[in-house]
């Protein structure tokens, strides 16, 4: 008879994150592996350089420099890539390797490939442009493709290019429901008064594309309609954005869990933050970025209009972004507090479908 129960070791996941434009990619490995907490060990080795917010919610965390920021060469960024992620796999000797990204590197494919001894799974954001679309030559090498869902996708196994399962889960979103601060709790803790009217901007971190030309613009009508503008910096950001006067800039994350605090929002339409406006059900006023990014924001914002307070613009001239505050103002004055009532469980279905194939 043992006298003291036997140890046994939980299995392992990595996720590997790259940086994109946004926290998208970091933020929906962080919803999977919430999900996970407790059922399995979780390592992170994250091209995106918010490591502390990684160890904040937690977890450990290894960092490598993104190949937008690096100054050597492709193929060398990627030799070192190899190394670096080859040593880690090694230490942490995982059972599955979950890569959320556009495109999985050369280096990250040969340094799996060269450990042999984990399932790998591509969490793969769809919503491509027609015309930015491409095929993965390793079709192979994967055991389980997660299609992080749009606005009222449910869960469903898809037929596939790849040879291994596809599971498409409906949006994924890093806090649940019940975590959200309501209007009074979230004034407090962003240090609000409660009788203010305010307007929160998240316009991205400005990496890829001019965030200053169309928010100073948005900023100035919103500030002659009565509102106090806070400005969301973006833990990524490689440059300070330049802020009109009376702009009050905060530094939060999960940025959703305030939102209630506001009574307008302006942000960009990526992922992440289409996936909250619709999880808060807060007035905004979605701005994607057409021209700089793979994904179809435009098509994205309009299907989060169905079924969220939200209008839609690119705003890129003066008289569009006239248009568009009008029907953010018209928005504010008649929003009605509710719930969202469409299925907003994707990190939870996908975090299940992960576990699913763990050794």
């Amino acid at each position: 008879m043992l006298l003291y129960p036997e140890f046994v070791k939980l299995p392992t996941i990595l996720f590997v994150c790259t940086n994109g434009a946004g926290m998208g990619h970091l933020s929906r490995c962080l919803s999977y592996a919430r999900q996970l907490q407790g059922q399995v060990e979780i390592m992170f080795f994250s091209l995106a350089s918010a490591i502390e917010i990684i160890e904040e919610m937690g977890f450990s965390a290894d960092y490598f420099v993104s190949p937008n920021w690096s100054r050597t060469s492709s193929a060398d960024w990627n030799r070192e890539l190899c190394f670096r992620l080859g040593l880690l796999l090694e230490h942490v000797r995982p059972s599955v390797i979950v890569f959320d990204g556009t495109w999985p590197y050369q280096g990250f494919i040969n340094a799996c490939r060269e450990y042999g001894k984990a399932k790998i799974v591509w969490s793969h954001r769809g919503l491509h442009q027609a015309d930015k679309t491409k095929s993965f030559p390793h079709q192979n090498m994967f055991s389980l493709i997660i299609k992080p869902g749009e606005v009222g996708d449910e869960s469903d196994l898809e037929e596939s290019d790849f040879d291994c399962p596809q599971v498409r889960v409906p949006p994924v979103c890093l806090l649940r429901e019940e975590e959200l601060l309501n209007r009074v709790q979230a004034r407090r803790a962003m240090g609000l008064s409660e009788n203010g009217r305010y307007a929160l901007f998240s316009l991205g971190a400005g990496n890829i594309n001019d965030v200053e030309n169309i928010g100073e613009s948005l900023i100035q009508q919103l500030q002659q309609a009565g509102f106090e503008v806070i400005w969301a910096n973006n833990p990524i950001s490689i440059k300070d954005v330049v802020l009109p006067e009376g702009v009050r800039p905060v530094s939060v994350y999960p940025l959703v869990r305030y939102f209630r605090a506001f009574d307008a929002f302006v942000g960009a339409s990526g992922y992440n933050t289409c996936c909250e406006v619709l999880q808060a059900q807060i007035p905004a006023l979605l701005v994607p970025n057409t021209s700089t990014t793979l994904d179809d924001q435009y098509r994205r914002a309009h299907l989060v209009s169905k079924y969220a307070p939200v209008a839609v613009s690119e705003c890129k001239s003066e008289s569009e972004r006239e248009i568009a505050v009008r029907k953010l103002l018209q928005l504010t004055r008649n929003y009605v507090d509710r719930r969202c009532l469409i299925p907003m469980n994707g990190a939870a279905l996908a975090a299940e479908a992960i576990l699913s194939i763990v050794d």
